[in-house]
């Protein structure tokens, strides 16, 4: 088992600038730490091998440290709302619940959990509305509706408290009924105890317990909540709903939440009178179908009355909220690249890894002025892609991964700690425990798999690298090639703009730049557009378009609309981000297919074997003489570590009516893959028989070159697998070779 995880409160830093490393052990009181350059993650013999350079800082020597746990579960807060347990009230609401049998869930509660005391409006018992009071004796009341709930179905609830009276009316009425279905309920009854007023936060959708923690979270969507002061009945909430409300009601109004307000923050918006805001935490989903979603317009900016749903989880995460265990300031003189801290809490064992990578990338400065003499070259880290693949753990909770990989899966020390912490929230292709796929994903937690000499499962044979610890091969053959290079991450990109890259003459991507937001997009094409030479290391890049929350840092959302290849899809009506209100989905989808970028675009993917290339008749032409400068052969990388070829994993084409530029030659292509390498799902509408790449000519990778009208130039590999042959035969070989000769020619200032 892994016994020491951690995350930094950022992964993008500049020299000077102060960075804190948030470390939880599982064993032990201390831990040791160094920073280091991280040239090379793969563990893999037949490759290079592990490449950390040390680098003195502050953060060497031992430190204390403790286990830090993550409170996950999303809900609101209203943090100053006066004890409700003093008077008469009734709470409304319209609630949607997706899993009414996991346990105790709250959908209303002011609640003391030292004392217990306060009172809770819950789910119970499979999908019961109930009421439980404590008066901070120990002893607990509860009233039952005694009929349970459906899962994913419109509830309006109507729950009354009287605390002088102890009496309680619970009723709830199915929006939809069904023929032979008997969940509508209506329950009465005086408690055997009253309600304290408790002077604490109220809490939709969780519950203080005893521990400091929030807990009896509820899954599923809460609508419309609503608080009157007095005992009404069920059939004034529909006074509410209609838009006609009798003036005198109007004076009852304690608190009338509209969640389909300030839908990009994090507020929760009050409209009664007494206007008791409220925030939501751990980021449940918004821009969510309400109860009265009707299907005409599936964007919540157009119409925002139909969109007053929040989709809460028990597994919401957003800040794990740990302290800091060490504070590393980075020199002033620090190389732009690659880093971790390296932190260790003993020796590692066949039962136990003791040691981990806490990744993090050195930035150049941020004003412009001091990057005036900095290299001409710059590496995009793909952070947004790693955020997206966080913790992936499809391999652990989805049947029929080794189906999909050809290949029976190996767990690590990572993955049965990944297994045993849902907490640490999933990727973006998992799925919540409810079933509705997770659209956020935030760096503020323990990322396990962006770390080096961590094995994906996605990673094909041999070293089963995939996304970040791939991308280090790209590193090393920089560092054994001598490049002096800069390297920002996307996040960078996303907040700096076109600004950040302007002076760069060339920029050289990871393995894998799948997920792009729209700033990030506009920034590199603008950067293109003016002269820029792109060269595009990987496959399947800019892919997904993604979002970026206003407020919160460090935080992506993605909408699976439609059409891509997915783990999970969007319901209807929620295609739209809620951190932006535009449409999510695969840039494809909006006219802007990653070929108006790269020149090429995804066409297939397969996760066992990898292939080779075959040089193509536009090899010959006089304007790619550079490119294959001492490199006379026909078959290009049939070697790597990464499925033994440079063509795997996932792959791209040249297509002209995507927007491939008419100029573009193609030079070589991928050939021989074989059935598990499958034409992706965008590229046709009938299901075709031969999806694979034993029978299919489409599947394929071309490596491709074009000229832009303003001297610059691109360059695409148009395969993840490329990187993992650049150090074959001690990087002879004639992956390296164009790759080098590329690198050059795109350093040159001459104009193309």
């Amino acid at each position: 088992m892994l016994k020491i995880v951690g995350y930094p409160d950022r992964y993008s830093v500049t020299p000077g600038e102060k960075i804190a490393f948030k470390i939880s052990l599982e064993e032990g009181t201390h831990f040791d730490a160094r920073l280091v350059r991280v040239v090379h993650g793969d563990c893999n013999p037949e490759g290079p091998g592990l490449k950390f350079h040390h680098v003195t800082s502050n953060a060497d020597g031992r430190h204390q440290g403790k286990p830090q746990r993550i409170d996950a579960g999303s809900y609101v807060s209203i943090e100053d709302f006066p004890a409700l347990a003093s008077g008469p009230f009734t709470f409304f609401a319209i609630v949607w619940p997706t899993l009414p049998k996991r346990g105790s869930q709250t959908l209303l509660a002011q609640w003391d959990a030292k004392a217990e005391s306060g009172f809770r409006i819950e789910m119970v018992d499979g999908g019961e509305l109930a009421v439980s009071f404590g008066d901070g004796s120990g002893r607990l009341a509860e009233l039952k509706s005694c009929k349970a709930m459906l899962v994913r179905q419109w509830y309006q609830i109507a729950v009354s408290i009287d605390p002088a009276t102890r009496m309680v009316t619970l009723d709830q009425r199915p929006l939809q009924p069904y023929a032979g279905i008997d969940d509508r309920a209506h329950a009465s009854g005086k408690l055997a105890l009253a309600p304290k007023p408790v002077d604490a936060p109220l809490l939709m959708a969780g519950c203080p317990e005893a521990q400091g923690t929030i807990g009896r979270h509820f899954d599923g969507k809460i609508d419309g909540p609503l608080i009157l002061s007095g005992i009404h009945t069920a059939d004034r909430h529909d006074d509410f709903l209609r838009g006609i409300i009798d003036p005198a009601l109007l004076a009852h109004v304690m608190a009338r939440w509209d969640l389909s307000q300030e839908i990009r923050s994090t507020k929760v918006i009050d409209v009664g009178p007494s206007r008791h805001h409220g925030r939501v935490v751990h980021l449940p989903a918004r821009g969510m179908k309400g109860w009265n979603w009707t299907g005409e317009e599936h964007s919540w900016v157009r119409k925002p009355e139909q969109y007053g749903a929040i989709h809460f989880h028990h597994d919401d995460i957003y800040d794990a909220g740990w302290e800091t265990s060490v504070d590393v300031t980075i020199p002033a003189d620090l190389k732009s690249g690659a880093y971790a801290l390296h932190v260790k809490c003993g020796e590692n064992d066949r039962e136990a890894t003791r040691e981990n990578y806490i990744a993090f990338f050195v930035r150049p400065p941020r004003d412009r002025k001091q990057r005036q003499d900095r290299p001409k070259v710059l590496v995009l880290a793909s952070t947004a892609s790693y955020l997206a693949y966080a913790n992936h753990g499809e391999h652990i909770t989805a049947r029929g991964a080794e189906r999909q990989m050809g290949r029976l899966l190996q767990f690590g020390h990572t993955d049965l700690y990944m297994y045993d912490h849902p907490e640490l929230g999933g990727s973006l292709y998992d799925a919540h425990a409810d079933g509705s796929g997770v659209c956020y994903s935030s760096r503020l937690r323990p990322n396990l798999n962006f770390s080096p000499q961590y094995h994906s499962w996605l990673g094909g044979h041999g070293s089963a690298l995939y996304q970040y610890n791939a991308d280090t091969h790209l590193y090393d053959w920089l560092e054994h090639q001598g490049v002096d290079y800069d390297l920002i991450t996307d996040e960078d990109l996303h907040d700096d703009g076109y600004e950040l890259i302007r002076d760069y003459r060339v920029v050289v991507t990871g393995t894998h730049p799948e997920y792009h937001s729209t700033p990030m997009w506009d920034a590199m094409k603008t950067w293109i557009d003016r002269g820029g030479r792109l060269m595009y290391m990987g496959g399947n890049g800019w892919y997904w378009r993604i979002a970026f929350h206003d407020e919160l840092p460090g935080v992506i959302e993605v909408r699976r609309a439609e059409d891509g290849i997915r783990t999970w899809a969007a319901d209807p009506g929620e295609y739209y981000h809620s951190f932006t209100g535009e449409y999510g989905g695969l840039w494809r989808r909006i006219g802007r297919a990653p070929n108006v970028i790269c020149g090429v675009g995804f066409i297939a993917q397969g996760f066992d074997v990898s292939s080779y290339y075959r040089r193509a008749p536009d090899a010959d032409n006089p304007r790619v003489r550079f490119i294959f400068k001492d490199v006379p052969d026909e078959i290009i990388g049939d070697f790597g570590l990464i499925g033994g070829g440079a063509s795997g994993i996932e792959l791209d084409c040249l297509t002209t009516n995507l927007g491939s530029p008419p100029n573009m030659l193609r030079l070589a292509s991928s050939e021989n893959h074989n059935s598990m390498m499958m034409l992706v799902n965008e590229e046709f509408t009938v299901v075709p028989p031969n999806l694979g790449g034993d029978q299919n000519e489409r599947v394929r990778a071309d490596l491709a070159f074009g000229e832009t009208p303003s001297g610059g130039a691109l360059f695409a590999t148009s395969s993840i697998a490329w990187c993992g042959s650049l150090s074959h035969n001690n990087y002879d070989n004639n992956v390296s070779r164009i790759t080098w000769n590329v690198l050059q020619r795109f350093s040159d200032p001459k104009p193309f």
